[in-house]
């Protein structure tokens, strides 16, 4: 067995042929159909047979499952079902608008603009009021100003975690409407 093979059963816990150290194994054929419980001994022998590989497929199973088949196309087709399915992903992001608590109107009509562009990207919205100085003594009156961002965004997303005061910021999530 060569540096290579090890390496690549290390990460994966892919066993094949010889590797395989169980007594009996649950065997699959090349054409998916099973072929049952059986030594492991026939089961090398009917991959032989085929000439092609015993790969083990699910190791934690009571007895273990292996498959008559060629590794290096198996291999080549988990490698490219992981890649599909990474492309398929949705990659999220959450972008932060900060303010202050004594923002103008029209400034903050800006901010929604943004957020709503944001938001009908897909991505997530991160509200945050910052307090300075004597700014904390009024904190609990600021909440307005979020509420009426969430009531004026409310026809693109929904509040996803409500106003909450953390040390000197305030903060609200919003998500885009499914």
């Amino acid at each position: 067995m060569c540096q290579e093979e090890t390496a690549i059963n290390n990460n994966n816990d892919l066993f094949i042929n010889e590797q395989i150290r169980d007594r009996e194994v649950r065997v699959i054929g090349e054409d998916g159909e099973q072929l049952g419980v059986m030594p492991i001994e026939e089961a090398l022998r009917r991959a032989e047979e085929a000439g092609v590989d015993l790969v083990k497929i699910a190791p934690t199973a009571k007895p273990p499952v292996c498959k008559i088949v060629d590794y290096g196309k198996y291999k080549y087709d988990q490698l490219r079902k992981a890649k599909e399915a990474k492309k398929k992903q949705k990659i999220v992001d959450i972008k932060e608008i900060r303010m202050s608590p004594n923002i103008d109107t029209n400034d903050l009509n800006t901010k929604i603009n943004a957020a709503r562009k944001f938001l009908t990207k897909g991505n997530r919205v991160k509200f945050t009021i910052r307090f300075r100085g004597r700014e904390m003594a009024h904190m609990g009156a600021s909440v307005h100003i979020l509420t009426g961002i969430a009531e004026q965004l409310s026809d693109v997303a929904v509040v996803e975690k409500e106003p909450r005061t953390e040390g000197r910021f305030m903060n609200m999530i919003m998500a885009e409407k499914r």
